[in-house]
């Protein structure tokens, strides 16, 4: 089985207008803990420096590297502001007490169900779960009704997962949180007998357009992206997504969370509140990036389908378990 390899911290500093960064000092400067996509957030982000006066420094690795880095860290850590690609990484720093409560105002410019009941973090982003298939491999009406039949024998080396992703464990999360323990781990069991493994959705999307599998568990983002490049890996590709209130139609949110042990707390409430405001929500659904806009009253970009019609379970995204995934994965063998 192919697995991901480890990601490399990067340091960067967003670019700043030039009479803004001869009047700054450290006094001035956010560090970013930063698990999403570099570009996307980049793109929000674009004018929060000219408009506040406060540089940002990044540090960019994986959702669960950085947890584990800031968990590690505890209250020593530099980071002032963090932002994950999917919530269990965040929700296990704020199980760990590190994080500090948000202003009223930025969570209210967020619907509710892009945010925890704690309070402690806000979604910025969301990407829905889909099945990826291909039509000249199985009719639409062949699909299961549900991504919990995959489990069943009849999918047996018919369908591809990225197990060891932080996308694909995310989607376990919220089967977890929606179906318990024990169906979770039936669920888990038998896709480790019937699943193919690849090392990212990019991956899943190519085999399932070559037809070495027909179908394969991803977000929705990867094959609008490719779309939207004329196909270049999937055009023999389609989506389908679950509906229903399904764990597969299950919504994944991008956090934002300032740490407790800010020495800038106040910058910081304002980076995750210029996060979550209409014009970086804006700037996201006008992106290449293809992923949902959560801020209230913003709509996604033109080539989703809107969120109000995907049907998605009812889930906190502060309630999704990632270590408890991790041990139920290894338990039936697909990590």
């Amino acid at each position: 089985m192919t697995r991901p390899g480890r990601t490399t911290v990067v340091v960067s500093t967003l670019t700043l207008a030039a009479s803004l960064a001869a009047c700054s000092s450290d006094a001035d400067t956010l560090t970013v803990y930063s698990a999403q996509h570099e570009s996307l957030v980049r793109t929000m982000l674009e004018d929060f420096t000219e408009e506040t006066g406060i540089e940002l420094e990044f540090r960019d690795a994986n959702d669960s590297e950085l947890a584990n880095q800031i968990i590690e860290e505890g209250e020593a850590s530099p980071a002032d502001v963090f932002l994950t690609e999917n919530s269990p990484a965040i929700s296990a720093v704020d199980r760990a007490g590190l994080l500090a409560p948000l202003d009223q105002a930025t969570l209210d410019q967020v619907d509710a169900q892009f945010r925890p009941s704690s309070g402690n973090w806000v979604g910025f982003a969301a990407r829905s779960t889909t099945l990826i298939y291909n039509p000249a491999e199985i009719g639409e009406e062949e699909l299961p009704a549900s991504m919990l039949e995959l489990a069943d024998p009849a999918w047996e080396g018919r369908v591809g997962i990225a197990a060891g992703g932080a996308d694909f464990q995310a989607i376990v999360s919220a089967v977890l949180a929606l179906e318990g323990e024990e169906a979770t781990r039936e669920w888990l069991a038998g896709l480790e007998d019937n699943a193919e493994i690849y090392a990212s959705n990019t991956a899943i999307m190519k085999a399932v357009d070559e037809g070495e599998v027909p179908v394969g568990i991803t977000y929705h983002y990867y094959w609008f992206r490719d779309q939207a490049q004329d196909g270049l890996i999937g055009d023999d590709a389609a989506l389908h997504y679950f509906r229903n209130q399904d764990p597969g139609a299950f919504l994944s949110v991008s956090g934002a969370g300032v740490l407790a042990s800010s020495d800038q707390p106040e910058q910081a409430q304002q980076l995750v509140e210029y996060l979550t405001g209409r014009a970086a929500q804006e700037r996201l659904a006008g992106s290449r990036a293809l992923e949902y806009a959560v801020g209230s009253g913003v709509s996604s970009a033109e080539a989703l389908p809107p969120l109000a019609e995907l049907q998605a379970p009812d889930v906190d995204p502060g309630s999704l378990d990632a270590p408890q995934v991790t041990e139920l994965m290894q338990e039936v063998g697909l990590l």
